[in-house]
């Protein structure tokens, strides 16, 4: 039985004992608040700068409705997520741009992408 208790990486203003071991020796802590959220909205969190960013389920599946993800619909209400991911716009913005736009870029060329 794991019972040590941390603050809430998502709110940062909760403790709580409730968590997930994200990879081996990496505890993230969700408070019962935040998991409320998770079944309105798709919350991930950067793994490199700790920032959370939530967004509407409806907003993004909207979005999606050309793609071949419009089965996915069907999923939201259910689905409680909160993904980890690598990198955010705020500590690791030449890298999400590189990302976005393929390999190496120059100054403009990243400029030039983000419009």
């Amino acid at each position: 039985m794991f019972d040590a208790i941390g603050q809430c990486l998502i709110c940062k203003k909760e403790y709580t004992s409730m968590h997930i071991e994200y990879k081996p020796g990496t505890i993230i802590y969700v408070c019962p608040d935040c998991m409320k959220k998770t079944k309105d909205n798709f919350i991930w969190l950067c793994m490199n700068c700790g920032k959370s960013y939530s967004r509407p389920k409806d907003e993004l599946i909207s979005r999606l409705r050309g793609s071949r993800l419009e089965n996915a619909s069907m999923l939201r209400d259910s689905m409680q997520l909160i993904m980890g991911i690598d990198m955010c716009i705020e500590c690791n913005p030449k890298g999400i741009i590189e990302y976005v736009c393929g390999e190496e870029t120059t100054e403009t060329e990243a400029v030039v992408c983000a419009k």
